[in-house]
């Protein structure tokens, strides 16, 4: 599994198992903008914490439908990747799961409950650009590798 970051000096990153998906419409793929209300603003791959009790398809699930209101199929393993960071409550952790390819089977906007993410659909080059963590970066060039693009 890659590593990616850099654990900040005086703090512990605690272990997150996670999991993040890659969902492909019309040759954009989904992101979420992430507006946190202590301020900030970046791009993401839908996901995030496994959950005790949870697998990372369950979690995945989870976190599009509270993130973006989409209902999604996971499907095959991208990547696996660990990525260090500091939340945007301060916690530092170091995110360690898979990024998945999905497909949206349908829209149930009852899902969405994280106000501060907004879905949007963006070039995946752009994406590769633009996301906040560099193992989201990799994984979509991974991803667009494997499709031939």
């Amino acid at each position: 599994m890659l590593q990616f970051g850099a654990p900040t000096p005086g703090k512990t990153h605690t272990p997150r198992p996670a999991a993040f998906g890659i969902a492909e419409r019309e040759g954009r793929i989904a992101l979420v903008r992430v507006r946190p209300a202590a301020g900030g603003d970046w791009l993401d791959l839908p996901g995030g914490a496994v959950d005790p009790g949870e697998d990372e398809t369950a979690a995945l699930v989870r976190e599009f439908g509270e993130e973006t209101g989409l209902v999604v199929a996971v499907g095959p393993v991208v990547v696996a990747f660990a990525q260090y960071f500091e939340k945007s409550d301060g916690q530092a952790v170091n995110n360690q799961g898979h990024v998945h390819v999905v497909t949206v089977e349908r829209e149930d906007p009852a899902l969405k409950v994280e106000d501060d993410h907004e879905l949007v659909w963006v070039d995946p080059v752009v994406a590769m650009r633009t996301l906040r963590h560099d193992g989201h970066a990799w994984a979509v060039a991974k991803w667009m590798r494997g499709r031939g693009q």
